[in-house]
């Protein structure tokens, strides 16, 4: 079965031994992981507190209201991952199709029964919890491209029809996200289910016809709609209108500008007092870099780069011991992972177009977090099962090797 399955990327560098926490054989899960997990978490947690403050104040006349909800989110993270961890990876295989349906279904509440906020639909409030379906969508979407491409990886190597189906379920939910308005979100999983399909072996000229009819569509969609070509026009020169459609990134530039290397100190922000918009979500970052400089920036890169690389590293493994569904899965979450932190980043430094993506694990939103966080787990999820495998096959090689000896 492996002989006729190749992949393109196989040839990743490993991780170097100061990013690799444990090296026993006989440990069944990763705990760099957790590690991880933990650090961004105390970052965002402190990053949500700093950057609210003065927007809580004035909101809801409590300072601490956003940093204690944060606080919430990140404990339900934590007790939905103990419970996500004990679920196989076969589950989430098995149940695929059911999470696609799940995902589809939100998205579609949401437009009919969904919060406004700011001209956005995207919000399912259910007394005091509000969801964001984007946010299972995209997980539980790449979730049911893995299965698929077990399921047609044949096809998808041979013919255009197995390389398309998987592109009309996405413009399914295209569509239904490009409805609350929420191009941000089509964008990333574009940008992964792409990568997928390449992983898995697409003929590159499918891969360039329809990424360039795909590219030339979310051009379109950016064009003929006036808030999102304001966008891009605000990008490429936001000090023509620094006070209107320029605003939010010129102040995002002040905050960076003001950062330099080593930052102004935790708290001493000027741009989150209320000059820069959504400094607590999607533009976190800014406010990191005003307060710890270029050092706080670069330490963020490093732990979500160390993040995206392991899970990059861990879909070959599983790929090369023929676990197809965990191997997709993680390369999956690891192409998610790092498009949308390097948007958020780039946005936020005016690298890219203004996008509502948050920081993976950073960004305070409760969808966000919760969803960012079953993502780890998942890869946690399959790291322990691959070890699980080789510890069994380790045993099972003793035993014979212990026979053996016996019948001599």
């Amino acid at each position: 079965m492996a002989a006729n399955f190749s992949l393109r990327v196989m040839e990743m560098p490993t991780l170097p031994s100061w990013m690799k926490v444990e090296t026993n054989a006989n440990v069944t899960f990763d705990r760099s992981y957790v590690i991880l997990m933990v650090a961004m978490f105390s970052i965002g947690l402190i990053m949500a507190a700093s950057s609210s403050m003065p927007v809580a104040e004035r909101l809801f006349n409590d300072p601490f209201h956003f940093v204690i909800r944060h606080g919430i989110y990140i404990g339900l993270s934590v007790l939905i991952a103990a419970f996500a961890l004990q679920i196989p990876m076969s589950w989430w295989h098995q149940n695929s199709g059911k999470l696609l349906i799940l995902a589809i279904g939100l998205l579609i509440v949401v437009l009919a029964i969904g919060r406004t906020v700011n001209g956005s639909t995207r919000w399912i409030v259910v007394g005091p919890i509000t969801i964001q379906a984007a946010e299972p969508a995209k997980l539980f979407f790449f979730c049911y491209l893995a299965a698929y491409l077990v399921r047609r990886r044949d096809e998808v190597m041979e013919n255009i029809k197995g390389f398309a189906k998987p592109l009309v379920v996405f413009g399914v939910l295209a569509m239904l996200l490009l409805l609350q308005p929420d191009l941000g979100t089509v964008i990333v999983m574009f940008v992964t289910t792409f990568g997928l399909l390449f992983l898995a072996g697409a003929k590159l000229w499918q891969f360039i016809a329809v990424a360039s009819v795909g590219v030339g569509a979310l051009s379109l969609l950016a064009i003929f709609e006036p808030y999102r070509w304001r966008r891009v026009t605000s990008f490429l020169d936001p000090w023509a209108d620094p006070f209107g459609s320029g605003y939010q990134l010129t102040q995002s530039l002040m905050a960076y500008g003001r950062g330099e290397i080593f930052g102004q100190g935790l708290g001493n922000s000027i741009q989150k007092l209320e000059y820069l918009p959504e400094a607590h979500t999607d533009f976190v970052m800014a406010v990191l870099a005003e307060e710890f400089g270029f050092i706080g920036i670069s330490a963020i890169l490093v732990l979500s780069s160390i993040l995206v690389i392991k899970a990059l590293l861990l879909g070959r493994r599983a790929v090369n011991k023929e676990k197809y569904f965990e191997g997709f899965f993680a390369y999956g979450i690891g192409i998610w992972f790092c498009f949308q932190a390097a948007v958020n980043v780039g946005a936020s430094a005016g690298i890219v177009p203004t996008k509502g993506l948050t920081m993976p694990l950073i960004s305070y939103g409760g969808s966000s977090t919760i969803i960012m966080t079953l993502a780890v787990v998942v890869l946690l999820r399959i790291d322990h099962e691959l070890r699980l495998q080789s510890l069994q096959a380790t045993k099972s090689t003793r035993k014979s090797v212990k026979k053996g000896a016996s019948d001599d």
